[in-house]
């Protein structure tokens, strides 16, 4: 895999999660009954990212959850024999919250309608938004992030690589072609 260009830094990645979190709290009237849930693997640190960001703002700790989605993708069988699952842990109700959903990149929306899925199965939630770092476009589901750290047109061909410190070291995103070896 070839990187054909940085579109975000470190900085630019900070003033995106500051952004997304100025946004939650205006449109969400404070935090009241409010609740962030990152979708593993990369959607989990910025979900603590914004949250950290909304306790220096509101002072105010807002509960975060992690979800596993494995076993609702539409995709599992083309996965792996033996797809790896991770952790859900969401140790509050989610009935009656407003749900932030996280995740690092929007493409077609199966992430988000597989997310939405296994969050009904845990509760009735009074609403649920999405918050993405980065949307790539190209929907075959019906959904739209409502908030976004930054649009990024790309074709089909191109992969788009998040890079957070908390997993990989640095935070940075990049553009690649995909390998068509691979």
């Amino acid at each position: 895999m070839i990187e054909k260009a940085e579109i975000m830094d470190g900085n630019s990645i900070n003033r995106a999660i500051n952004r997304i979190a100025h946004e939650i709290i205006e449109r969400n009237q404070g935090v009241e009954g409010l609740a962030l849930i990152g979708i593993q693997r990369r959607g989990v640190p910025l979900a603590e990212m914004i949250a950290e960001r909304i306790a220096e703002i509101e002072r105010e700790s807002l509960p975060v959850g992690v979800l596993d989605i494995t076993f609702y993708r539409d995709d599992l069988t083309l996965l792996s024999d033996h797809p790896v699952v991770n952790d859900t842990v969401i140790d509050f109700s989610i009935t009656g919250k407003k749900i932030v959903l996280v995740d690092d990149v929007m493409f077609t929306g199966r992430t988000t309608r597989a997310a939405i899925e296994a969050i009904m199965d845990l509760g009735r939630p009074k609403l649920v938004q999405l918050a993405v770092l980065i949307d790539r476009g190209h929907r075959e589901l019906p959904f739209k992030a409502d908030y976004v750290g930054k649009n990024v047109p790309t074709s089909r061909t191109e992969l788009v690589n998040v890079r957070l410190r908390g997993i990989d070291g640095i935070d940075q995103v990049t553009i690649s072609d995909m390998d068509r070896d691979a």
